[in-house]
């Protein structure tokens, strides 16, 4: 890492094919632990494995060996949820420790995490909490992005958030911002598809628009997953099959990328693991021309009377 007063080093400013250079790995699963027997006992059924990287920090247990099993013969990659690359904090420097160290060991094909930041003052919220897109934010955003590179070692890749409110001193489409990014940083993009849909019906704006403006050879992956709609407002839980909407963004995804590895996120009321390869197998539907046809469901009168509040508003949570 640059120290302070250092410029970082950019690396590859304008290598082209930035996406061709991280090969399409197929249809892919979040690993959650409640799999982990079965994974252990059958066949994978996937191409592909993402794990939440605060997961496996640390951990030289049962969930260490597990992945040790699994990486033997199918890629992984590492999906964080702590870097707050949008925070004033300065970098975790102990949190990038870590995670250079799993890394290592691991050697997955591709580190994520989000456009965001995740709290303050060293208190970490657990939430993926919306920036102000400005000049002034890319700046300081680019900044800290090449700084973790340098840390690193290697290119990091970048995920749309789902957002619930937009700053008044934004000045840039969240598409264009991250265009930006990825054009001064040489950074990779993470699409998540789920989330276009679910900021652009929570803040108006064309979802088609959004996908079309990016730098499709900067995108390495896509997300799919399944919303909550709550009165008039859509939240990112992860909670249900992925709906019909969200395929089409996916299709369309797809056609301008030429193609990219596909994760499906499941991360409450997960079912078994065979409904979930069978969910994932819709994206082959979609990619035919049949688009899935399901539609955007909220929440269970149970699920209302435990959480009177969205929970998916506090979202991707460690474990």
């Amino acid at each position: 890492m640059a120290m302070p007063g250092e410029q970082p080093s950019k690396i590859a400013p304008d290598a082209p094919g930035f996406a061709a250079k991280h090969r399409q790995l197929g249809l892919g699963l979040g690993l959650r632990h409640c799999h982990f027997q079965h994974l252990l006992r059958h066949p994978a059924q996937v191409a592909w494995f993402e794990i939440i990287s605060e997961n496996f920090m640390d951990d030289h247990g049962f969930s260490r060996h597990v992945l040790e099993h699994l990486a033997r013969c199918l890629p992984i990659a590492m999906h964080g949820v702590s870097m707050s690359i949008g925070s004033t904090d300065p970098l975790d420097l102990t949190y990038l420790t870590r995670l250079r160290e799993l890394s290592a060991w691991l050697e997955p094909v591709w580190i994520s995490d989000h456009l965001c930041w995740t709290g303050s003052a060293g208190y970490n919220t657990h939430d993926l909490l919306p920036m102000p897109l400005s000049e002034e934010a890319l700046d300081h955003v680019c900044e800290r992005v090449l700084r973790v590179q340098d840390f690193l070692k290697r290119p990091l890749i970048l995920e749309n958030p789902s957002t619930y409110l937009e700053f008044q001193t934004s000045t840039i489409p969240e598409w264009e911002f991250l265009a930006a990014l990825s054009q001064r940083t040489d950074c990779g993009l993470l699409l998540d598809v789920n989330n276009v849909f679910v900021s652009s019906f929570n803040h108006r704006f064309d979802s088609e628009t959004y996908i079309r403006g990016l730098p499709h050879d900067r995108i390495v992956q896509l997300h799919v997953a399944g919303p909550t709609s709550y009165d008039g407002c859509l939240v990112d839980t992860h909670d249900h099959p992925v709906p019909t909407e969200v395929w089409r963004l996916y299709r369309l995804a797809q056609e301008l990328t030429g193609g990219v590895s596909t994760l499906l996120e499941w991360d409450a009321a997960i079912p078994e693991y065979p409904e979930l390869v069978a969910e994932l197998q819709k994206a082959n539907q979609a990619l035919a021309g049949s688009l899935p046809d399901v539609a955007v469901l909220g929440p269970s009168a149970a699920e209302v009377h435990a959480h009177p509040f969205p929970r998916g508003l506090i979202h991707e949570l460690v474990r």
